[in-house]
């Protein structure tokens, strides 16, 4: 189909895109890789009357380390995120998720902040939002405000954005100590998105036992959602077996899973669960300096393996 008329705006700053927005908070969209609104814009089920387009904004493409944490401008893109060296050694579950987004083109085109404020269910960035415990900065016509990314998802393509504002950057704390994360999602074979995805970071102990553990899912539910009945279980465990198939169990606990063509409620609740709980007797451990062990967490199968080189 082709989408409703639209007048379309190409903003020179931020200032200028919240301003641009701000005169029509109902009828304006933003508009940044456009991989989400662009096709539901050609089903019509989106008919914004304004496009603020804010990709060419540089102010808003950054991958950098300031103090103790991770800065992400909005309109960084997913394959900037994928091939980033600073992320691979500092926070590799970000280049992980970026890495199994849609295929080189999207990934090229398509931004972090796009996919985080779409809130698609079968999305990737909002699990690894909240796996990672992510601070989202909001800039709006009143000024700036900061929402963590546990309360940022409300409810289907649903978020805590009110109307004039634009999602700025994603902060993330930087992981220190010995600490495990990874994602894996099993992607529908035609579109590529989650039919279910599963984030997962990790803090251990000296001894290998869990100090922290932060779960997100996505593809399950109308929303992604963090899973906390399993990361009570992992917490304090030494994630023997017992210990990641308790988890595995509670993955899908409170969540009414959602069903279409591709699959049942029951059929992603089964997967969220044994692709969990899959292989987890196998743990291999690899030291990579006296200082710093790092563990590759493969998700849903929740085992400890040795990363790639």
């Amino acid at each position: 189909m082709i989408a409703a008329q639209f007048d379309y705006k190409v903003p020179k700053s931020l200032d200028e895109a919240v301003s641009l927005i701000a005169a029509d908070p109902d009828g304006a969209k933003v508009l940044a890789g456009g991989h989400s609104l662009i096709p539901a814009m050609k089903l019509r089920l989106a008919q914004p009357q304004l496009l603020v387009d804010i990709a060419r904004i540089k102010e808003l493409s950054y991958i950098r380390e300031e103090g103790d944490q991770i800065l992400i401008g909005a309109t960084t893109t997913h394959y900037q995120i994928e091939s980033s060296d600073l992320l691979k050694n500092i926070c590799p579950l970000l280049p992980a998720c970026a890495a199994s987004i849609g295929d080189v083109q999207v990934r090229n085109k398509g931004t972090i902040g796009g996919s985080i404020a779409h809130s698609d269910p079968a999305g990737d960035w909002p699990a690894a939002a909240i796996a990672l415990q992510a601070d989202l900065v909001l800039v709006g016509p009143n000024g700036e405000r900061t929402v963590k990314a546990d309360d940022f998802f409300v409810d289907l393509l649903t978020t805590a954005l009110q109307p004039g504002e634009i999602l700025r950057e994603i902060r993330i704390k930087k992981p220190s100590g010995r600490f495990g994360q990874a994602y894996q999602k099993v992607p529908h074979p035609a579109s590529g998105f989650a039919v279910v995805g599963v984030a997962v970071n990790l803090s251990l102990n000296a001894d290998g036992s869990c100090a922290a553990a932060s779960i997100g899912v996505t593809g399950v539910g109308v929303k992604a959602y963090r899973a906390s009945g399993a990361e009570t279980v992992l917490v304090n465990s030494t994630l023997d077996d017992s210990a990641i198939g308790d988890a595995a169990s509670r993955v899908c606990d409170g969540v009414d899973a959602n069903a279409d063509l591709y699959a049942s409620g029951e059929y992603r609740r089964h997967l969220a669960q044994v692709r969990e709980a899959s292989d987890h007797g196998s743990k291999e451990f690899c030291l990579v300096s006296a200082t710093n062990v790092r563990y590759a967490l493969a998700c849903r199968e929740l085992r400890i393996k040795r990363p790639q080189s």
